[in-house]
């Protein structure tokens, strides 16, 4: 018997946030206790891209670190997540028979936009994930329809689970990650925003974010880590219900807003 799973948007954060999850990561940790053990978990991070879809099909996830200028201890950290290539096939046929070409890869592990939240949510690395790639060309439209691509795997009882952060400006963030100021008024003007629309399921709005928010561009210069939240909000279709499970501001300008769709 199929198990109908919710849909999650999860904020990642910097690298950092596998050593210091506060709030945002005991949050993440009582949803993931809510929505139990699903059949796999398939996981959107904006720091996979590629020009088409791409599914990774490998049974054994590396760790990447892919970053640098961080504690060390980061790099000593491994996520021995476990692939399944059976439900990567499954993966592949929904995104095909929505008209996507799609491309896999069987050397592709986990990249921190992966598996630092799936660290917080199963730590014990006890369920399959499929890692799916982005494609930042495609836009708002392109990220939101392959969500829909992916709705059905839903059904069947696995967790879509998009990694990304509603705030971004990496060029803020490392001109004040070394300050004491304030954090700019754009954070929280769009981190509202976001939250106003999603509570009013105005999912054009949202997916016209640039056109329709004066703050979109400030908060996302290049829009990679808001890409997922139309992913998810694709997967969930618009019936669902979003349940915000944590706000908050990290690193002075990385809102943190996650979000359950039932």
């Amino acid at each position: 018997m199929n198990t109908l799973h919710p849909v999650l948007f999860v904020p990642h954060g910097s690298p950092m946030f596998a050593l210091q999850p506060g709030a945002a990561g005991a949050a993440m940790s009582a949803v993931a206790g809510r929505i139990g053990s699903p059949r796999s978990v398939v996981v959107i991070s904006p720091h996979w891209e590629t020009d088409l879809p791409t599914v990774g099909t490998s049974a054994r996830l590396e760790t990447i670190h892919d970053f640098g200028g961080f504690d060390p201890r980061l790099f000593e950290i491994q996520y021995p997540a476990t692939g399944c290539p059976e439900v990567a096939r499954q993966v592949v046929a929904a995104l095909s028979i929505a008209g996507f070409k799609v491309q896999t890869d069987a050397l592709r592990g986990l990249d921190h936009g992966a598996w630092v939240p799936l660290r917080q949510m199963f730590p014990d690395a006890d369920v399959p994930v499929v890692p799916i790639s982005l494609q930042h060309e495609g836009g708002p439209q392109y990220a939101y329809a392959v969500g829909q691509a992916l709705a059905p795997l839903a059904a069947q009882g696995h967790l879509i689970m998009a990694s990304g952060n509603i705030t971004h400006n990496l060029r803020d963030w490392q001109m004040l990650r070394q300050s004491s100021q304030p954090t700019p008024d754009y954070v929280y003007q769009f981190s509202d925003w976001v939250h106003a629309q999603m509570m009013d399921r105005n999912t054009k709005s949202l997916l016209n974010y640039r056109s329709t928010q004066p703050a979109g561009l400030q908060a996302h210069p290049r829009d990679e880590h808001l890409l997922p939240l139309f992913t998810a909000l694709g997967a969930a279709g618009p019936s669902a219900q979003p349940e915000v499970f944590y706000r908050g501001v990290s690193d002075q300008v990385i809102a943190m807003d996650g979000y359950i769709f039932h």
